[in-house]
């Protein structure tokens, strides 16, 4: 028998015609992953197969946990033979290492041109069990479930399946820019379009000397997350100052939030167009804070023609919080780092602005010439997927 990692696809099964696109960009991204490890991998429409000389699978699993487009993962053994008489033997000696008192057998059973059915297999196998250990069959509660699949040409066994993230694989779906700041939001939205099969870039709008280097250093940490389940990560770093500071000196102070968000969607979408992105994706909540009232998301969105999605929107703050400690970025989140979304923030701002004064208020500031500036001089930083946490070292 040979042990190797068995990959289960669940919803990308559902994809018919696009279904090598999707399961050939899994492997693809697979084999990024474990680019540091010395594995085989293969794949059929049902499944995905990852063997491995030494057949030590443990950092292999960790890795795959964090890979989006797989069901389920499962630690198998697999019988080059759809012999029954020898099913049955590899079985027995499989489960003399286990501890159970009982037992069921599941079989599924793909190959239709065997005589047996799955009912059958099971009871075969099973029944073989029982009279060479001392337990019992429990089909509602048993300590040990036996699974069988029955393929092609071989055989496979198991007793723990491993959930996966599912979703689709990175990159199936296109590209999105992602706005990220320092917050429990932005990356909570940022993992769920990449499990939508979104490939992400991020821009990062720092204001110095009123955001600290500290601030700028989370977002890089909040990054490297982010690069665990996106592959990698391109961090695209904006020098927000000079705009910042010219809407505060000339625009009404209630209206600070709304300009200032109009002028970051500006850029995101030329930073999209550029990198051939699809999309923007940001973290924002309906009615979290003023800029993200209906009536404010309308008044910001009206800039900009690419679609926003916001994957957060509906979830409440406890929600997305739970999120973001399932994911790894609440700890980095709640750092006391300000950005540039939180300085200059007025006493009262507008909760239901008018696009019209918008538009008035912003022909006091040349903020095109801005938004080329900052465009032109911004700063990308390359995030890979297999550097580790380091977040403490930056500070």
């Amino acid at each position: 028998m040979q042990k190797l990692i068995l990959i289960k696809y669940g919803e990308l099964t559902t994809k018919k015609e696009n279904i090598n696109l999707f399961i050939s960009t899994l492997k693809n991204n697979i084999l990024k992953k474990l680019e540091d490890q010395d594995v085989l991998v293969s794949y059929d429409k049902g499944r995905m197969f990852i063997s491995k000389k030494d057949e030590d699978y443990t950092n292999i699993i960790k890795l795959l946990k964090e890979v989006f487009g797989i069901h389920e993962i499962i630690l198998a053994y697999r019988l080059e033979s759809l012999d029954f008489n020898e099913l049955k033997n590899n079985v027995l000696d499989l489960v003399k290492e286990e501890n159970f008192k009982t037992f069921k057998v599941e079989t599924k059973r793909s190959n239709k041109n065997i005589a047996l059915t799955s009912l059958e297999i099971s009871a075969l196998v099973g029944s073989y069990i029982l009279q060479n250990k001392d337990v019992s069959v429990d089909i509602h509660n048993p300590d040990l479930i036996i699974y069988l699949e029955i393929r092609n040409k071989d055989s496979y066994i198991y007793f723990t399946k491993i959930p996966g993230l599912g979703g689709y694989p990175v990159g199936t779906l296109g590209k999105g820019i992602l706005m990220l700041s320092g917050g429990i939001d932005s990356p909570v939205a940022g993992y769920m379009a990449i499990k939508r099969g979104v490939k992400i870039e991020a821009v990062y709008f720092e204001s110095p000397p009123h955001t600290s280097i500290e601030a700028k250093n989370k977002v890089i940490e909040l990054g490297k997350i982010l690069a665990k389940y996106n592959n990698d990560l391109k961090l695209h770093v904006i020098n927000f100052t000079e705009i910042q500071e010219s809407i505060y000196k000339n625009i009404p102070h209630n209206y600070l939030i709304t300009i200032m968000r109009r002028m970051m969607y500006r850029i995101c979408e030329i930073i999209a167009h550029s990198n051939n992105a699809k999309i923007i994706v940001n973290g924002e909540s309906i009615g979290q804070v003023a800029s993200q009232t209906l009536t404010s998301m309308k008044a910001i969105n009206e800039v900009i023609k690419l679609p926003v999605i916001r994957p957060v929107a509906c979830f409440d703050k406890l929600e997305i919080i739970d999120i973001a400690k399932k994911i790894g970025t609440y700890e980095t989140s709640i750092l006391p780092y300000e950005d540039c979304c939180t300085i200059f923030v007025p006493d009262h701002p507008v909760i239901n602005p008018v696009i019209k004064e918008c538009q008035e208020y912003e022909k006091l500031i040349p903020y095109q010439d801005l938004i080329y500036k900052a465009i032109k001089n911004h700063e990308i930083i390359r995030i890979n997927s297999q550097e580790t946490n380091n977040f403490k070292d930056l500070l």
